[in-house]
């Protein structure tokens, strides 16, 4: 389609350029879904009941609320206000082939954010903050992104995850209450996490333009000194966080992101990076994609399937610890049992030999003991110069 470019209002904000983008007629949102997402999606639609039960619960969450509050504290975009916003919307919901396009706010705020989030309708909202630090093709990608939540169906447990949040600060005080909640809270921002992978493949579908993607989210880690910055450096910060250390910080990753609803920037930027490497991507580029209308027909197993085989390749390729650990388990590697005294012997400060450390006779798969040292954590996989 036509993208003709709109000028952008305010210091530091550029006319994009005028180019031709790819319209993707009934895609369905299991084109760009990252797998983790699309199994757990497709397993919900498919509980009989389960958008009822979702249905019910909204007369007790305060959905009418935030729309009112949106609609009185924040402007709504529109021909009127912020034109070039409303310009982006429309034309990732027809590039998406969304019919309805939802209604989309700009909230005071320096942090640069954004979410989708309703019941029965999708709204969007985006701060300043967000506005003010990306360049016209940037927050294309944006505003892409969603859309794709909006699309997937991504609002309806955003709003959820809201405000099971809100409620459990409330309830903080009755230990196995807020027990109870937090358990399905860090259940949906294991989800949620997953989910934003997916949004970031639906906002290069819009915006076509890796290199304007991998900016922006370099840009949400570092500010707007792009001048400053290096995408290709950025992207290097990613291979080292995913290889640097031992198992203790493995076990560090995991803990630092299990309160975030969102992955990592660098992670972000690695995984779209991937994503638009490969067949698939181009695949849907060239126009071969799922439509809509064969939704119904999905697999359940197929897709939990499709999700397992994603999980495999993933371990075996990760050069994180603890993944590298895990598939040495799976295909029965030796000296298992040293290689995680060595890695966890941080832990206490003191350091963990093979003559040291209680012997249960079951350290790798074979029966020898590792002693050639061979597979300690110091050996990390060499990291590219470039």
């Amino acid at each position: 389609m036509s993208d003709e470019g709109h000028e952008r209002h305010g210091a530091g904000h550029e006319k994009a350029p005028s180019r031709q983008r790819r319209r993707f007629p009934g895609i369905s949102s299991r084109a760009y879904e990252h797998p983790a997402d699309r199994s757990a999606l497709v397993a919900l639609r498919k509980l009989s009941g389960f958008d009822t039960v979702f249905k019910a619960l909204s007369g007790l969450l305060p959905e009418r609320s935030l729309r009112l509050l949106f609609l009185s504290d924040s402007v709504r975009v529109s021909d009127q206000q912020f034109t070039h916003l409303n310009d982006m919307l429309r034309d990732a919901c027809h590039i998406l082939d969304l019919e309805k396009v939802p209604p989309m706010y700009v909230n005071q705020d320096p942090q640069p954010n954004a979410m989708c989030i309703g019941l029965d309708e999708p709204i969007i909202v985006v701060t300043t903050g967000l506005v003010e630090l990306l360049d016209e093709e940037e927050m294309r990608a944006v505003v892409g992104h969603e859309v794709g939540h909006a699309l997937s169906g991504h609002a309806v447990y955003r709003t959820i995850l809201l405000f099971l949040t809100n409620l459990a600060v409330r309830v903080a005080w009755i230990p196995l209450g807020n027990l109870a909640i937090m358990a399905i809270v860090t259940a949906l921002r294991e989800w949620f996490r997953k989910s934003e992978l997916s949004a970031d493949r639906a906002g290069l579908l819009v915006g076509q333009d890796v290199k304007a993607s991998m900016r922006g989210l370099m840009k949400i880690a570092g500010g707007n000194h792009l001048h400053e910055m290096n995408v290709d450096a950025f992207l290097e910060q990613a291979e080292e966080y995913e290889a640097a250390g031992d198992l203790r910080d493995s076990v560090l990753k995991i803990l630092n992101v299990l309160p975030r609803t969102h992955p990592f920037s660098t992670v972000r930027a690695a995984e779209l990076r991937k994503w638009a490497q490969s067949r698939d991507y181009q695949r849907i580029m060239d126009g071969h994609y799922p439509r809509r209308g064969e939704d119904k027909n999905t697999s359940v197993t197929d897709s939990f399937r499709e999700s397992a085989a994603h999980y495999a390749t993933n371990v075996k390729s990760s050069k994180d610890p603890l993944m590298k650990l895990v598939s040495d388990i799976a295909g029965g590697a030796g000296d298992l049992g040293g290689r995680v005294r060595r890695g966890f012997g941080g832990f206490t400060g003191q350091a963990t030999s093979d003559d040291t450390w209680p012997r249960n006779g079951s350290d790798g798969a074979d029966g020898r003991n590792g002693t050639d040292g061979t597979d300690g954590p110091s050996q990390t996989p060499p990291r590219d110069a470039d």
